[in-house]
């Protein structure tokens, strides 16, 4: 799908409201700020390996200054070797402290258009810590030694300091990599992602390749409304994060103690209400595939495939964080993964993934987990729950207010979109020009169907968006 752009034509607009409503900090305390400050004139303490010669890369979004991963993806025989470096916060937040108190309230970054509300101070998160290039970092170096089916056959997770040689964005990684020309330490990340692709087909992983809305400043204090597109790189540098939060889930259970990133399995109602909707919308579903296999088989340009992507959505409810200590839950897997998985790959934007990491690190070390660690598992699913949910709605407002902005001047006009889900005397539609998701009253809203519908509400005030279906 390409990317389409509008802008709102007015530089006045910012998202101060949003801030407020949701009682957003503008800055961090003073103590811990003095902390993060003390941490990065202390320096990385401890015994480290060396591993500043490993070519490391960093793929972020450009511009992006919190860099949490680096790695270096290498053909060895017939299989692969995975060097993944990730920041190491817990070099710089003392257990129990004043940074810590406040980034466990915090919970995760949040991205707004006009700026970021971050978890960790500067200094750290695009300073200290950060995997910027040409910069000597303290980092958790993950090593796998993978086969030629992509399976990991050795886990190596140990503390180090590292040196990342190039920062790269997506676009510019898949352009080298159409052209033929990728940099050394990217060469071997479509093989090896592809593979792992087909790996989490076979174990039944569920992708929802729905449109991702984006807001973007165009510099002149205005936005614009976009869609992006994912490039392929972006999904093989997803499955290396993936295979390593999969790795550190099996560290922890292996152990009995950690936290881990659950989604029970879906219902057999959630299946069955998916191939409902596929036979209504005349897509075939394959003999003996399971949902992802039929989900992974669909082209997301077709407008009956954005509806299916919408009503599996229900395949994938209930996500959340399970602490354990000496007791096995009786959930450990992530229905979407399809396998135990924790978070442990972006520390700097997400607070478990240092709690996570620092059991991996004892545990594979062969020392008992810190105290202050056990004391801290049983609280962070709450955490995280209520930072995720927090996210999700700052987010979606964000979202909500541009869409306003945008279509505020056009209520009245007709656009072309699809039908997602239908229910309750209307349906959820997508608008690709310009790229809007909304309500829209109806009497006959198929979904997966093109339709045409008018603009009859569009209040920057309330945020709200809504549409009728043309005739009804």
């Amino acid at each position: 799908m390409a990317s389409m752009v509008i802008r709102t034509g007015r530089a006045d607009l910012d998202f101060s409201g949003i801030r407020t409503e949701f009682g957003l900090p503008a800055d961090f305390p003073a103590a811990a700020l003095a902390e993060a400050r003390q941490a990065v004139d202390r320096g990385a303490a401890g015994d480290r390996e060396d591993a500043t010669a490993l070519p490391l890369v960093t793929i972020d979004p450009p511009g992006a200054q919190d860099l949490d991963q680096a790695l270096c993806v290498q053909r060895v025989g017939r299989g692969f070797r995975v060097q993944y470096a990730i920041a190491d916060l817990g070099a710089f937040v003392v257990p129990d402290g004043a940074l810590d108190a406040e980034v466990r309230g915090r919970g995760q970054t949040l991205y707004l258009p006009d700026g970021n509300v971050p978890l960790h101070p500067a200094v750290l998160s695009e300073g200290a810590a950060s995997l910027l290039p040409e910069q000597t970092r303290p980092a958790v170096l993950w090593t796998l030694e993978c086969d030629a089916d992509g399976e990991p056959t050795d886990v190596r997770v140990r503390r180090a300091v590292v040196r990342s040689t190039a920062r790269f964005d997506y676009e510019t990684v898949q352009a080298s990599i159409d052209a033929g020309t990728p940099h050394p330490s990217v060469a071997a990340l479509p093989g090896f992602g592809r593979l792992r692709r087909e790996r989490a087909a076979e174990r039944g992983a569920v992708e929802l390749r729905l449109p991702e809305q984006e807001i973007v400043p165009n510099g002149d204090g205005d936005w614009k409304l976009a869609v992006r597109p994912r490039a392929d790189v972006e999904a093989w540098n997803a499955e290396v994060s993936l295979l390593t939060g999969m790795a550190a889930a099996r560290v922890m259970l292996d152990a009995g103690v950690g936290v881990l990133r659950t989604l029970p399995d879906a219902d057999d109602g959630a299946v069955d209400a998916l191939r409902r909707s596929a036979h209504a919308l005349g897509v075939p579903w394959p003999a003996g595939a399971t949902p992802a296999r039929f989900l992974a088989g669909l082209d997301p340009a077709r407008p009956e495939s954005l509806a299916l992507f919408v009503d599996a959505t229900r395949l994938l409810r209930g996500a959340g964080y399970t602490a354990f200590d000496g007791t096995i839950p009786a959930v450990v897997t992530h229905a979407g993964v399809a396998a135990p998985y924790a978070h442990v790959t972006a520390p700097l934007r997400r607070l478990v993934d240092r709690f996570a990491t620092e059991v991996c690190l004892a545990v594979t070390a062969g020392r008992e987990v810190p105290d202050w660690l056990r004391r801290a598992l049983p609280r962070l699913p709450g955490l995280m729950g209520g930072s995720d949910a927090l996210a999700a709605k700052v987010d979606r407002a964000c979202l909500d207010q541009v869409e306003a902005w945008v279509l505020a001047d056009r209520v009245g006009q007709e656009f072309d979109a699809v039908v997602l889900r239908a229910e309750g005397g209307g349906a959820d539609v997508f608008v690709a020009q310009p790229p809007v998701m909304g309500r829209c009253t109806g009497t006959d809203l198929p979904e997966g169907e093109r339709v045409r519908v008018r603009l009859t509400e569009a209040d920057p005030r309330r945020r709200k968006v809504a549409f009728t279906e043309v005739g009804s």
